[in-house]
């Protein structure tokens, strides 16, 4: 990734479930901050010129036969180097020093004390106690030489070291979890008194450069953009709009698997509100064709991507030659498909609009790829979007294909429809709609006997899906009062007709997924 900001920090990924927090607490400082694998090449590092390393933490053990090793250049880079966990045992290990194998792995709470205020605990007092986490299996037996102790534990002597000389750090616990309540402070310590970052990492500024480059890449070409009315891909085609003006041209594909009245909203919001060159396809039934009879997941989503390409090139080759096809792909999509272990272990291949650019010859523009959805959220503010349209919750490509399991039909689309609106309509009654990540309803492929005033029903199942996430990698299930559960459940089996039976999904991802398919 060619990023245009100088103040950089490059975070190295050993695996840690907590690399992305680590970003996230960077990002939160206004300083920039990019994750790339561990095994970043050192030409590419130095290239990246950044302002100082974090190396993450990771479930490996430096002993391991494949333990992750970063190339030893990059302590080499005159830059200070922080590294958490795993990352410590690295410079430890590289340098020197000596970990060895703990015989009680410590996870969870423990209490260092400050032995030195200096730098990293730049305005903690000596001698004073915090809470912090720890998740490790090895213990460290001797730093390396110039190292000195910082802070220590009752189970890890060295629960933070540093070199003054060369200006490296580590600590033994992890800094950007909520459990460690002084670390956004630690961490604010390294980024400002140790690397002399400035706080340049603004949404303002993001919006300007952005805006700037974008004329500069676009010049006198034309470009494409898919919009679906979800937050990344109506920011993405706004920042558009702003750059380049009348050489965009947006498609809304309704596909006939989007919520109720969706495409006639969002073609009044853009045509009235922004005044964009947009342009509606009615694919409904096309689609409902080629997905009758399928019932496999998979599929489903195959055959909705192909068709996809087919609708969207078919139009855009109506529109005339274009250049360039945007799309909205976030920062998580970027790190998800380029895991720490490299590309043939990638987490989940990206996949934002199912192959467009090999198809139609086109290149690629990605303004938003440098972003988390709350720093979008932020963008479509700063572009005055309406708080109604920014604060939308996530919505899957393939729509309510994945929501509903089993055969596609009018009929199940409709029940799902009406069902779905009522969950949105009662999650914003009780004011938890912009406090939870996504709220939506789930037809099942299952069928339940109930009872309707006298009469014995055999009719469809609802399940409701709602939960918290900062980024959608992980998730877990919504507390939501039961009196709100039985507002939804009520008006569901009351209104909707053929549904006789409402239930609470209750799965965290992982080991489930957000989505149902």
């Amino acid at each position: 990734m060619n990023s245009i900001y100088k103040q950089k920090i490059l975070i190295l990924d050993f695996g840690s479930q907590y690399t992305q927090l680590i970003a996230r607490r960077v990002r939160e400082t206004k300083v920039y901050c990019e994750i790339h694998p561990f095994n970043m090449d050192i030409e590419k590092i130095k290239a990246f010129s950044p302002k100082g390393v974090i190396l993450s933490g990771g479930p490996s053990s430096i002993y391991d036969e494949d333990a992750p090793m970063a190339e030893q250049g990059v302590l080499d880079l005159g830059v200070p180097v922080l590294g958490i966990c795993y990352g410590m045992q690295f410079l430890i290990h590289t340098l020197g020093g000596v970990v060895a194998r703990a015989v009680d792995r410590e996870y969870g709470n423990a209490t260092i004390i400050i032995e030195n205020n200096k730098d990293l605990f730049h305005g903690f007092g000596i001698g004073t106690e915090e809470t912090v986490w720890m998740s490790h299996g090895d213990r460290i037996d001797r730093v390396p030489e110039g190292f000195e102790v910082l802070a220590g534990s009752k189970n890890s002597p060295v629960s933070a070291m540093v070199d003054p000389a060369r200006r490296h750090f580590g600590v033994q616990f992890h800094p950007e979890v909520a459990h460690t309540p002084e670390g956004t402070k630690i961490l604010r310590n390294f980024l400002f008194r140790v690397c002399h970052c400035e706080p340049s990492w603004t949404m303002t500024s993001f919006v300007r450069r952005t805006i700037q480059n974008l004329r500069e890449t676009v010049g006198d070409g034309r470009v494409i953009c898919g919009l679906s009315g979800g937050v990344d891909s109506s920011v993405t085609a706004v920042l558009l709009h702003r750059a380049i003006g009348s050489k965009l041209s947006c498609i809304l594909v309704d596909n006939g698997l989007l919520r109720k009245g969706e495409a006639a909203e969002v073609m009044e919001i853009f045509r009235g509100y922004m005044g964009m060159d947009l342009h509606l396809v009615d694919a409904s039934q096309h689609f409902l064709d080629h997905l009758k009879d399928v019932t496999d997941p998979e599929k489903k989503r195959k055959i909705i991507g192909r068709e996809f390409i087919t609708i969207f090139e078919k139009k855009a080759e109506e529109l005339g030659k274009a250049k360039f096809l945007a799309q909205g792909t976030l920062y998580p999509d970027v790190i998800e498909s380029v895991s720490f272990k490299g590309p043939d272990a990638t987490i989940k291949s990206h996949h934002n609009v199912g192959g467009l650019p090999k198809v139609m010859k086109l290149e690629l523009i990605e303004p938003l790829r440098e972003l988390f959805k709350d720093e979008v959220r932020e963008v479509g503010i700063e572009l005055d979007l309406p708080k109604e349209l920014v604060m939308r919750q996530p919505f899957p490509g393939p729509g309510l294909a994945v929501r509903i399991l089993g055969e596609l039909t009018d009929e199940r689309l409709e029940i799902l429809r009406s069902a779905d609106v009522i969950v949105e309509e009662e999650i914003k009654k009780a004011g938890l709609y912009e406090k939870v990540w996504q709220s939506f309803a789930v037809l099942l492929p299952v069928k339940t006997v109930g009872v309707m005033g006298d009469e014995r029903t055999y009719e469809n199942v609802i399940a409701v899906r709602v939960v918290d996430s900062l980024d959608a990698m992980t998730a877990d299930w919504s507390r939501v009062p039961y009196e709100v559960l039985g507002a939804i459940s009520n008006r569901i089996i009351n209104s909707v007709n053929g549904v006789n039976r409402v239930v609470y999904d209750i799965s965290s991802k992982p080991p489930s997924t957000i989505e149902w398919e």
